[in-house]
């Protein structure tokens, strides 16, 4: 069932919102504002949840109280990956959820933590272990990033192989198991945390690896899962079949939907990452999802 919906995935990174179109967010702020309102009024006893910030950033939060975009909102998610992409250390997590708390009086969510083996399986051990001490009973949502790695002849959606160097390619190695299925050193450990521990998997349209995912989650005693249900996927030929497919497989687990990426043709660039020409169509669509599916 769907336990929560956010509201786009990490606003403030530029290769997951073109913050360039919009520099104040303040057309992020309209949608977030827009779809949360819509989406209380759809369904009022699901939580709504702002899409996942990373990097960390107090100050964004500060920027969309200005606009009143958390008014209508149940908690915050945060996105951290410190052995791998940002510039602090694993033990600082405590801290960084203090800068939230220090800014908001909604609930930190940490929808997305995860340590790639791109150096070694071992740091991936490592860094569960780790992370799972220094967040459980600190928040009251962790959502592991991920369990499939992504597979090395997919591109990593929104991000620029060229500019990122060996960034880009940690991209591929974030998974509990390879992209053939086969498990990590890791596998064996994560179901010590679960159910507590969720797990934060991605699924592209009409995606292989759903029904193996699903066996998976089940294996590792997870009962909540974060994915996203895509505004760009909702307009390719065959998306209901999709969709409501994927929404059958998943409907054991306690979800966070993810509503995020512009259509081409809605956007006021033609790209994902770009904010829609027109506020109530995002709007639109995650009223139409809510009633499918909440």
């Amino acid at each position: 069932m769907i336990e929560a919906v956010k509201f786009w995935n990490e606003p403030n990174n530029n290769s997951h919102y073109a913050f360039e179109i919009d520099p104040d967010w303040k057309i992020y702020a309209s949608m977030v504002k827009s779809a949360a309102q819509a989406a209380r009024a759809e369904n009022p006893g699901i939580l709504r949840v702002l899409g996942g910030i990373s990097p960390i950033d107090p100050n964004f939060i500060r920027n969309l109280q200005r606009y009143g975009a958390l008014d209508d909102l149940d908690a915050v998610g945060v996105h951290g990956f410190p052995l791998d992409w940002n510039y602090w250390h694993i033990d600082q997590w405590p801290a960084k959820i203090a800068e939230f708390e220090a800014v908001t009086h909604l609930p930190v969510w940490v929808t997305e933590v995860g340590i790639s083996t791109f150096g070694a399986e071992e740091v991936q051990e490592f860094g569960l272990r780790r992370t799972f001490e220094l967040l459980s009973g600190r928040v009251n949502r962790i959502h592991w990033y991920s369990l499939y790695d992504l597979p090395k002849a997919w591109d990593a959606i929104a991000r620029n192989r060229e500019a990122e160097g060996s960034s880009y390619y940690r991209h591929f190695y974030m998974g509990l198991l390879h992209e053939d299925g086969t498990p990590k050193k890791a596998v064996q450990y994560f179901k010590e945390f679960t159910p507590e521990i969720g797990i934060c998997q991605w699924f592209r349209f009409e995606d292989h690896r759903l029904d193996t995912a699903v066996a998976w989650l089940r294996k590792l005693g997870v009962k909540r899962l974060r994915t996203g249900l895509s505004w760009a996927h909702w307009l390719q030929p065959r998306a209901e079949c999709w969709f409501d497919k994927m929404m059958k497989a998943l409907e054991e687990f306690d979800l966070t939907i993810t509503f995020c990426f512009t259509p081409e043709s809605k956007g006021i660039q033609p790209h994902q990452a770009s904010p829609p020409q027109h506020v109530e169509e995002y709007t639109d669509f995650c009223v139409e999802m809510m009633r499918r599916y909440a």
